[in-house]
């Protein structure tokens, strides 16, 4: 394709988009699934997270999730490839989901049919709002009227640069989706931590494990002074049905920081349904 071509972008749903962001012309997203109570959601469509979100605090059942299947990101392909020649679409990090596999034989189902679209597939390295703010960012590149090449380079390198800090509410969830290893039987006290991690290329670190959701959020600002780097940051925070203490965080942040955008979003589902309800956390880069 030559350089003059035009890049549409496609994204799964677990970047947690902004609804405001969903309606961006050349963006396209590809729900992934959610079974609750029997029932199969598609994310972000059926359902809205803080539903979910309410719904998840009063159910015993383990609720599950699945990618998109290759003939949704087919579907997505075929109709960003009407108003674009090329097409990157960027899927959560590898670790918690097989999304990019299904975006990759997407793609192979479309070739014969888009045979003059280049479709590439890249991985995040991160979720939620990290995924976000990497998606924003290759959709900027892409609307400047950069060729897929150089929106691939302007993409990567967020993706080296983004970083994702937040912390659960409680250890319940992950312990009753059997995502504690080792741990058969965990005491209500353990429970009742506020774990702190990290997201950053794919890997997870556990950094923290206040018994507050205060001493979790000053932790959490303490930390992203430490990593930020330059005078001047790209932000989201995101929660989990925590909107009155997002917007205070957001606030915070706001005070703390110079930002070229600041914003909130729910955390997907998709990523809820191991986290639980309650999970604050700012995703941010910084050149």
């Amino acid at each position: 394709m030559s350089s003059s071509s035009k890049v549409s972008i496609v994204v799964d749903s677990a970047a947690s988009l902004p609804a405001e962001f969903r309606e961006l012309p050349d963006l396209y997203v590809v729900p992934m699934s959610l079974q609750m109570n029997g029932k199969v959601f598609l994310d972000g469509v059926d359902m809205s997270p803080t539903d979910f979100y309410r719904a998840q605090r009063g159910s015993s059942s383990i609720t599950s999730t699945s990618s998109p299947s290759a003939a949704a990101f087919a579907e997505a392909f075929a109709d960003a490839a009407d108003t674009g020649n090329d097409i990157l679409c960027i899927t959560v990090a590898s670790r918690f989901s097989s999304s990019a596999d299904s975006a990759r034989a997407g793609a192979r189902e479309t070739a014969a049919s888009l045979p003059d679209t280049r479709i590439e597939v890249l991985e995040s390295g991160t979720a939620a709002g990290g995924e976000a703010l990497v998606a924003l960012e290759a959709w900027r590149a892409a609307q400047s009227g950069k060729s897929l090449d150089d929106v691939m380079a302007a993409t990567s390198e967020v993706i080296s640069r983004v970083r994702l800090l937040a912390y659960l509410d409680t250890l319940y969830y992950l312990w009753k989706g059997g995502r504690v290893p080792g741990i058969a039987h965990l005491a209500t006290s353990l429970l009742r931590l506020k774990p702190l991690f990290e997201l950053r290329e794919g890997e997870v670190s556990n950094l923290a494990r206040p018994r507050t959701r205060r001493r979790a959020a000053t932790r959490l600002m303490k930390l992203m002074k430490e990593r930020v780097e330059g005078d001047e940051v790209h932000v989201t925070v995101i929660h989990a049905d925590a909107a009155d203490e997002a917007e205070r965080l957001r606030q915070e942040v706001g005070r703390a920081f110079t930002c070229v955008e600041l914003f909130v979003s729910e955390f997907t589902p998709v990523m809820g349904t191991h986290t639980g309800p309650g999970m604050l956390g700012i995703a941010f880069w910084s050149r």
